[in-house]
C-alpha cells in the first residue's frame, strides 16, 4: 500500500491543501497494481532511493503537472480571442511579424498582446510559453 499522509512529507501536505484534496488529517492508502509495483521497486533500485522516496516525488511530480494543467486551462478560458490567436500562433513557431501580416494586426499590437498573454500566465518568454504548453493541439490554427 501507498500512503500519501507520511508526516515526512510537508511538501505533500502543502500541495495537496493547495489542490484542496486534503481536508481531513486522516491518512489515505491506495493499493498498487503489480505492475505498478514492479516499475517503482526497478525504478528506486536504478535511482538508488528508497520505494517510498521515489514514490513520494513521483506522486508529487505528478499532482504539479495535473495542477499546472488545469491552472493554464482556466488562464486560456480567460484570454480574449485574439490572444489565443497570438498564443496558438506563438506555440506553433510563428514570429511576431509572421502573426501580425497573419492575423492582419500590426506588430506593436502583436506584441501588446504577447505580453498580455505572458503576464496573464505569469511566464517571461515566447520559449516558456511554448514550453508550458507544448502538449496543447494547436492544429486549428494552422493554414
Amino acid at each position: 500500500m501507498f500512503c500519501y499522509n507520511n508526516p515526512n512529507m510537508s511538501l505533500w501536505h502543502r500541495i495537496l491543501y493547495l489542490l484542496g484534496l486534503r481536508q481531513d488529517p486522516a491518512p489515505r492508502f491506495f493499493e498498487l497494481s503489480n505492475d505498478l509495483r514492479i516499475t517503482l521497486t526497478t525504478l528506486a533500485e536504478h535511482a538508488g532511493w528508497p520505494e517510498e522516496e521515489l514514490a513520494e516525488a513521483v506522486f508529487a511530480s505528478g499532482l504539479d503537472t495535473y495542477y499546472t494543467k488545469d491552472v493554464f486551462w482556466k488562464i486560456w478560458e480567460k484570454l480574449t480571442p485574439r490572444e489565443r490567436d497570438v498564443t496558438a500562433l506563438t506555440c506553433l513557431g510563428y514570429t511576431i511579424r509572421q502573426i501580425a501580416a497573419r492575423l492582419t494586426l500590426s506588430v506593436p499590437t502583436v506584441k501588446t498582446h504577447m505580453a498580455n498573454v505572458l503576464r496573464k500566465f505569469d511566464l517571461h518568454s515566447k520559449i516558456e510559453l511554448r514550453m508550458a504548453l507544448s502538449d496543447w493541439d494547436f492544429s486549428a490554427w494552422e493554414e
